[in-house]
């Protein structure tokens, strides 16, 4: 599903406007993206956090040369356990 579908989704469920349902699909992603630094919990759905990595020695694949690959923030999303129920 891209951003398009879910905005259609959004719509018919909550009998919306496109528009309608394009911006609040927008404000709860844009919420999520803000406070990814606090932590964000949905109940029954999941969390998102940010995670560190470590930095680790890679190997470039064309060259096959050791290459230092530095520490780095990513998102990380735990799913809720209603959430793994359904699947």
């Amino acid at each position: 599903m891209n951003k398009a579908e879910l905005i259609s989704a959004v719509s018919k469920a909550a009998k919306l406007t496109k528009k309608d349902a394009m911006m609040a699909v927008e404000a709860t992603l844009d919420a999520i993206r803000k406070n990814t630094k606090k932590g964000v919990q949905l109940v029954g759905f999941g969390s998102f956090a940010v995670a560190k990595r470590k930095g680790r020695m890679g190997r470039n694949p064309r060259t096959g040369e050791e290459i230092k690959i530095p520490p780095s923030k990513t998102v990380r999303f735990r799913p809720g356990s209603a959430y793994k129920e359904q699947l």
